[in-house]
């Protein structure tokens, strides 16, 4: 099925969306729904915001969108969507994990661009078979990975591509969150954390959950790919199933070496993002507790720290800080935002429309293979007791 609403967007309309997934008690699936409308990028027309059909229908009148636009499934959003002369273009898909991949198939069947959550899927296998199919659609899919978003991230992957540090040789990741450190498996809504059953969350609840994030940002801020790893993988808590902590080794194409420690068992710690990037003549630090600054440290000792909005700053931070002029702090839904505004710019660019620069950084269905690609050999590593363990060449 192939949907007729693939006329090319009127300038400054903004594109159509159907959101899946996001129903309370989600925290992402409000950050969406205000990411994707705060530059009036898109707005949201439809959605199924529950996989209980009743449920879905009641979350959808909650937040706006008209009756006849609440579905019961996806399924039956992309079918009735297409018959509509105003049926959705783009599809955001932020449900768990073990669905993506079917509605990123339905979806691109259907003729629609996408942005899913990380990670793409389950499976390094099925990610590859998803990509052949976005290949072969010509469709825009987005991942979203958040981080890659904040304006000083963007400032920091500009300097250390313009040779700021020179060669890079050591790259740290440390990403600590505590929402796993007791054991809520024996809590009275247990059954609803489908993030502890490992048939919804995939092989490894810590690798696919934070670990992809800090592999993408390795990446991300680099330009380098990741060419081994030696991993150990498993749980702190005491027989609990899923795994909730990760130390891995890094070898990078090129030389660098680095190492990524994730943990949702933390106790104490909320979602404490750092990355440190060291190369020949200093290293750069950014730290998710105060975003919007960017520490630059070399050699002779000078210590330079740059903030978000500042005037010095490279083109791809300023174009992405939404409060630059009136300094305020930005955070979580103004970087979903910048994904968005580049998912959009990226449709726009298929249909025939220059993007600019800033589109080339939002995280596409590349990035969700290079994850899962990832975790696979964090795991194949871990089961080999830490063995040097390469991840596979994937198509570009």
């Amino acid at each position: 099925m192939t949907s007729p609403n693939t006329v090319l967007a009127a300038p400054g309309r903004p594109l159509r969306l159907g959101i899946a997934g996001g129903a309370p008690p989600s925290a992402i699936g409000p950050a969406h729904r205000i990411a994707a409308a705060m530059d009036r990028r898109f707005e949201i027309v439809a959605g199924v915001l529950s996989s209980r059909p009743e449920r879905s229908r009641a979350e959808g009148v909650a937040i706006g969108l008209p009756a006849d636009r609440c579905y019961g499934s996806v399924e039956e959003m992309i079918a009735a969507e297409a018959r509509r002369p105003d049926g959705v273009e783009a599809l955001s898909i932020i449900t768990p994990n073990d669905s993506h991949a079917r509605y990123v198939r339905a979806g691109l069947a259907a003729g629609l661009d996408l942005m899913v959550e990380k990670p793409l899927c389950n499976d390094l296998d099925e990610a590859r078979g998803l990509a052949a199919l976005a290949r072969e659609s010509g469709r825009v899919v987005a991942l979203t990975h958040t981080y890659s978003g904040y304006p000083m991230l963007r400032e920091m992957r500009s300097r250390i591509l313009a040779g700021d540090l020179g060669e890079i040789r050591l790259i740290h990741v440390d990403y600590l969150a505590g929402g796993l450190a007791t054991r809520v498996e024996d809590g009275p809504d247990a059954d609803k954390r489908w993030r502890l059953r490992p048939e919804i969350s995939g092989p490894s609840l810590v690798l696919g959950d934070i670990g992809t994030h800090a592999h993408h940002l390795a990446r991300f801020v680099t330009g380098l790919e990741v060419e081994s790893v030696s991993a150990e993988v498993g749980a702190l808590v005491p027989g609990r199933i899923v795994h909730d902590v990760a130390q891995v080794r890094l070898r990078m194409r090129g030389g660098a070496r680095g190492r990524i420690d994730v943990c949702n068992a933390a106790a104490g710690m909320s979602n404490q993002l750092l990355i440190r990037v060291f190369g020949e003549t200093g290293h750069l630090e950014w730290s998710h507790r105060e975003n919007g600054r960017l520490t630059f440290a070399s050699l002779d000792g000078d210590v330079r720290i740059s903030g978000s909005g500042q005037a010095n700053l490279g083109p791809l931070a300023l174009a992405s800080t939404h409060l630059q002029r009136l300094g305020h702090p930005e955070g979580l839904h103004e970087a979903i935002a910048n994904l968005y505004a580049g998912f959009a710019d990226l449709i726009l660019e298929r249909q025939g429309r220059p993007a600019p620069p800033t589109a080339r950084l939002t995280p596409t269905i590349g990035d969700g293979v290079a994850g899962l690609a990832f975790v696979q050999a964090c795991l194949d590593s871990s089961a080999r007791h830490g063995a040097q363990t390469p991840l596979p060449v994937l198509e570009t």
